[in-house]
């Protein structure tokens, strides 16, 4: 259970506390895109999204988008979002994260991954020492195969509400 469980829990990506991560000695964010920064069946990003990256920006962080999509997808995101960006990262495996990572030149100790999926960025940044931060995902419509996991994700949020 403790793989599963995130450092930081929020409801969007506006309750992220920014300076309070530089604190703790986060340089880099790994960003999930799909229901994490938009809407998994929209072309382009809220407003909110981008204000919120703009944010991050202005507090220096290191980012680079983060997806399990194709790379016309990340392609896309990139464009809007001007940051590095690694498709088909098959998270939650340690081989995607570490490519990220590399392409940072960060450490796991000085980066978070943020996104919206227990099974695949709560679970891989946990595997390698990333501080993980669990975001609600913005829209309920998704992937067929994300709304069958959401299911499983269930029971284990259920258990992680008393720690949130």
């Amino acid at each position: 259970m403790k793989l599963l469980k995130p450092r930081l829990w929020v409801d969007e990506l506006n309750h992220i506390p920014l300076k309070e991560l530089k604190t703790v000695g986060i340089k880099g964010l790994m960003i999930d895109i799909d229901n994490t920064l938009v809407a998994w069946d929209s072309e382009e990003p809220p407003e909110t999204s981008i204000r919120w990256m703009e944010a991050a920006k202005k507090e220096s962080f290191n980012i680079i988008l983060v997806s399990n999509n194709k790379p016309q997808r990340v392609h896309q995101m990139q464009a809007y979002f001007h940051c590095k960006g690694l498709a088909s990262a098959k998270k939650p495996t340690k081989s995607g994260l570490t490519k990220a990572l590399r392409a940072m030149k960060q450490e796991p100790g000085e980066t978070a991954i943020i996104g919206d999926q227990i099974f695949t960025d709560v679970l891989g940044g946990n595997r390698l020492g990333i501080y993980t931060i669990l975001v609600s995902p913005i829209k309920s419509k998704e992937f067929w195969w994300t709304s069958i996991m959401r299911n499983f994700e269930k029971h284990v949020l259920k258990n992680l509400k008393k720690f949130r």
